[in-house]
């Protein structure tokens, strides 16, 4: 009876060896697999924001449509998220969670994103178009002295987005474009 108990004992401790470090070893590997996926996400998001930088893409938006939009900024924190994304994809893969449980995470994750750009644009695609009608139309130009809900002054700069007017004491007041193609717009003879 003592050698079945000692035997028994002894398969337990050998099965529980043999789960705590397939566990251990499932651990180990996925962290590695984030770990490497940080360094490879920080380096490839650097790297190519350098080569947006020296291609001088923020600079010829600028000039070209006149809103300042920093999309080397913004395409290379996407690039480094989304190798982030993988490498955390690939550790929990490697831990055995299920493709459900990813594919709820990538929903939620792709949701997110959708409402954050929503959000982010929502205000920006009335005033671009405006924008466009007010080059379009010709009828406002830098220096023009207009008059729009009380507000009286010079414009000093049109973009795509708003328009910025100067009054007489100084200040200047950023009008968005989609305000202006609204309301009733006064120009002053100069």
């Amino acid at each position: 009876m003592n050698v079945t108990n000692e035997t028994i004992v002894n398969k337990s401790i050998g099965f529980l060896d043999n789960v705590f470090s397939g566990i251990v070893s499932k651990l180990v590997v996925a962290a590695i697999i984030v770990l490497i996926g940080l360094i490879l996400g920080k380096l490839l998001g650097k790297l190519i924001h350098r080569l947006l930088s020296d291609m001088k893409i923020d600079k010829t938006l600028r000039k070209a449509t006149g809103i300042k939009i920093p999309i080397e900024d913004m395409i290379s924190a996407f690039a480094t998220y989304f190798i982030y994304f993988i490498a955390a994809i690939m550790a929990l893969n490697h831990l055995g969670v299920t493709t459900g449980i990813l594919n709820i995470i990538s929903v939620a994750i792709m949701i997110v994103i959708v409402l954050s750009v929503f959000l982010g644009i929502k205000d920006w695609i009335p005033n671009a178009i405006s924008g466009i009608i007010i080059h379009k139309k010709d009828f406002l130009h830098e220096g023009d002295k207009i008059e729009i809900d009380n507000i009286k002054g010079k414009i000093i700069h049109i973009n795509l987005i708003e328009t910025k007017v100067e009054t007489k004491s100084g200040d200047i007041i950023c009008i968005p474009n989609s305000h202006i193609t609204k309301s009733k717009v006064v120009k002053k003879k100069r």
